[in-house]
């Protein structure tokens, strides 16, 4: 009878005098159906070259490595990364590089590829999934494409639309680099340890070019912020006298008139055209 794979990960790591990392929210992934998922949703070449975030144990990281041309993998906890260093020295297509991904530069590392040709895979911490994601979409002249596991709840928010709950400055600012689309969903029994929710694998695909043409997309992510930061008021009241945007409750009056929006709009009914609309009579 085949030992179970958690069981398998645990002695692993217990032969190496390590253990799941609260601090780094490790949930090592054990379900041989997800990772198939996974891999089947990166679309994975002979030439592709892929970034792989949080490795752990390594159990995406084989499965990459038998598809793509160039892997390399950024795993913080110093430990495993070690252990896959030692397990992928022989092996010059792997760079295993023990590091905190948003203190690495990834242009450097990545000196050398084709513009906008990186894929990314990720099992990323629940804590860090956001700051990640967001500091690596702007990316564009580096990444492709990312196959990314989530918390379901970060997950419905990527993806959501003017109406939904979980609509919001995050739905908003993942959409203008990424078209979201959650490929499945995975139960805590999918991890070891199992964490205490429920867990998505969220594809996220650069479209050929961003869905609405602004000149200054950061002017047009602090007008969302600002909106979404008042939920519950007009975007005049919650928008006016922001810091950061300098805009008086008379222009703002005028440019969503002059883009056919009612006064008394609320920001989480508008779209990114409508941001983007705004943004460019508020410049």
């Amino acid at each position: 009878m085949r030992e179970p794979r958690e069981n398998r990960i645990g002695g692993q790591l217990a032969a190496r005098g390590l253990a799941p990392n609260k601090r780094f929210g490790q949930n090592f992934l054990t379900d041989e159906g997800i990772l198939d998922q996974i891999i089947d949703a990166a679309e994975l070449s002979p030439e592709d070259t892929v970034l792989e975030i949080g490795p752990g144990t390594g159990v995406l990281t084989r499965r990459i490595a038998e598809q793509a041309r160039r892997l390399v993998a950024v795993e913080i906890d110093r430990g495993l990364a070690g252990m896959l260093q030692e397990e992928f020295s022989g092996d010059p297509r792997i760079s295993v590089i023990n590091a905190d991904i948003l203190k690495t530069d990834l242009r450097e590392v990545f000196a050398d590829v084709t513009s906008g040709s990186v894929k990314v895979i990720a099992n990323l911490p629940y804590y860090i999934t956001t700051p990640i994601l967001l500091a690596l979409l702007p990316q564009t002249e580096l990444f492709s494409r990312f196959v990314v596991m989530m918390q379901r709840e970060v997950a419905d928010r990527m993806q959501a639309g003017p109406g939904n709950k979980d609509y919001g400055a995050l739905s908003l600012i993942v959409q203008y680099y990424a078209l979201p689309r959650i490929v499945t969903l995975v139960p805590p029994s999918a991890f070891y340890p199992q964490p205490e929710v429920t867990s998505a694998v969220l594809l996220l695909e650069r479209p050929d070019r961003p869905p609405v043409s602004v000149e200054d997309p950061e002017r047009m992510f602090a007008l969302i912020r600002a909106a979404f930061g008042k939920r519950r008021k007009t975007l005049v009241n919650a928008v006016t006298g922001a810091p950061q945007l300098g805009i008086d409750a008379d222009r703002l009056k005028q440019a969503l008139a002059d883009c056919g929006l009612a006064g008394n709009v609320r920001g989480e009914t508008l779209t990114l055209a409508d941001y983007a609309a705004l943004t460019a009579h508020l410049t």
